[in-house]
Parts: structure tokens; C-alpha cells; sequence
């Protein structure tokens, strides 16, 4: 049987496009939830999950940080995926046809310049790709989707204009995730992923923090959210560079550990080759 990579999304999607770039040797398996997808890989029927967290123009993805830690699966690796948005129409369909197009919610302000100028009017669909296959579904030739050309080819739609995304810096990253934690240090440039909760005492989190300024250890991220329903239970989500087994990483984190409650390393793996 051949091994697959479980993404939220219909085919197409832009996760969809992540397995491609990042995992072109897997088969992808579509899943209707990021939970379906965790359940995925928990179960067996797929090897690896691939998750988006953030993207450069909205922002982090809604409820992935509170996923992760209780998912039971390890960051083995990630993936920057540019995203291109283009307007897809069904055979034949030119741009002056176009008097509505539909995208994702998120999709519509990130082009809403080209729609503006064309006069086109956006419509909200579930997702992306479900927009484009309605669209081929249809065949109305005066609506249009926005989504990747992935999606154009699986559905056999035109492409009528590419790459008509307001900012030419849009890109999502992505974890890929697995059962099984694979702490080799596998490149030069790695990083680690973890979680933590501070001790109820006066200024823990500044504290906890001054370890990895001490040590000479760069945090690219560091996320609050709240846990368990409660306005005082607060977890932080954290991104360093470095594997745990490096001298100054081990000091930094041995000081964290003083001052929190709790601390869960997701993974550590290469950075990928677009962060820098």
C-alpha cells in the first residue's frame, strides 16, 4: 500500500499543494478536519500529517497551536509554501466574463485589489478547492474560483490570470508531523518547537525568557493562548533555533524549566530553506 500524507482541505487545496512540494513521494489523503487529519496519522492510515500555522498576510491558523500539544504527534519537519492565488474559470470563460468569483474567507481580501479592478465581486465558499470543483460542477461561465492551479488542473479549469495576489510575499508555513519524533540533527540550521506553562510566582515569564537572551538563543516566535477554558491558565508556544542537544540550547531550556509548570518539546527539525 501506498504510503500517504493526510491535509485538511478538498483536493487541490493549498495544503494539498504543501504534500506535493514537500512530500511528492506520499499519496495525499484528504480530510474534512485538522482533526480528521491528526486522527489520520494516530491511526495509521496515514504516515505524516501536513498542518498550516501561519501565514505572512493573516496571520496564525485558528486552532492549531491548541491541537498540537495533545495530538500525540511529533514536528519532524516544516514547509514554506508560496501561495499564489489565480483566477480559474471554466473553458472557453475569458476575465470580461468574470462578475463573481468565490475563495475562502481568508482568500478574498489577499486579491481584493484584482477583483476591485475587474469588477468583480467576491463570494465566500467553505474552502478553495470546493470553490473551484463547484465552479467546474456548474459550468456557469460568468463565475469564476479563486484557488492554486493544482486545483484548476484536478477540476479542468482555465487559468484566466495567475498570480493576482496583493502582496508577492504570501507564503504559509506548514509542520509535518508523525507518530514517531525523529531528533537527529539532520542540517545545520535546525530548530525546536515547544510548549510550556509559567509558575504562579511574580514575573516567571520574564525570567523564563532570560535564559535564551543569556545563552545567545534566537526565539522567532512566542505565542500565548488560553487553556482549559480559563482567563488565568495561560500556555505560551515557542519556536527557537537550535536542537536541544546544543550547549547553550540545554542551558537556556534547563533555566525554563525552573521557572514553568509545565514544558513539551513538539520536535525539533531542519528550518526550512525559505526561512532565511
Amino acid at each position: 500500500m501506498t504510503a500517504r500524507i493526510a491535509f485538511q482541505g478538498e483536493p487541490g487545496a493549498y495544503s494539498h499543494q504543501a504534500c506535493h512540494q514537500a512530500r511528492p513521494h506520499l499519496e495525499a489523503l484528504p480530510c474534512a478536519t485538522f482533526e480528521d487529519v491528526i486522527e489520520a496519522v494516530r491511526s495509521g492510515e496515514a504516515v505524516e500529517a501536513m498542518l498550516p500555522v501561519e501565514n505572512s498576510t493573516y496571520g496564525r491558523v485558528a486552532d492549531i497551536h491548541r491541537l498540537l500539544p495533545d495530538s500525540g504527534l511529533h514536528i519532524i519537519d516544516e514547509a514554506f509554501v508560496r501561495v499564489h492565488i489565480n483566477l480559474l474559470g471554466v473553458p472557453g470563460s475569458s476575465i470580461a466574463d468574470i462578475t463573481d468569483a468565490w475563495s475562502h474567507l481568508v482568500l478574498l481580501p489577499q486579491c481584493a485589489g484584482f477583483l476591485r479592478k475587474h469588477q468583480i465581486k467576491g463570494r465566500v465558499s467553505p474552502d478553495n478547492a470546493r470553490a473551484a470543483r463547484d465552479i467546474a460542477e456548474k459550468g456557469n461561465p460568468a463565475h469564476a474560483a479563486l484557488a492554486s492551479e493544482l486545483a484548476g488542473e484536478i477540476y479542468g479549469l482555465d487559468v484566466l490570470a495567475r498570480h493576482i495576489e496583493d502582496h508577492d510575499q504570501n507564503t504559509t508555513r506548514f509542520l509535518i508531523m508523525s507518530q514517531q519524533p525523529d531528533m537527529t540533527r539532520r542540517a545545520d540550521h535546525m530548530m525546536t518547537t515547544f510548549v510550556f506553562q509559567v509558575r504562579n510566582i511574580p514575573a516567571a515569564l520574564y525570567k523564563a525568557m532570560g535564559g535564551f537572551a543569556t545563552n545567545g538563543v534566537n526565539m522567532t516566535k512566542l505565542e500565548s493562548y488560553m487553556v482549559g477554558g480559563s482567563f488565568t491558565a495561560t500556555q505560551f508556544y515557542a519556536d527557537i533555533e537550535g536542537h536541544p542537544d546544543d550547549h547553550n540550547v540545554q542551558l537556556a531550556m534547563d533555566e525554563l524549566k525552573y521557572f514553568t509548570s509545565h514544558l513539551h518539546i513538539l520536535g525539533t527539525y531542519p528550518a526550512d530553506r525559505l526561512r532565511d
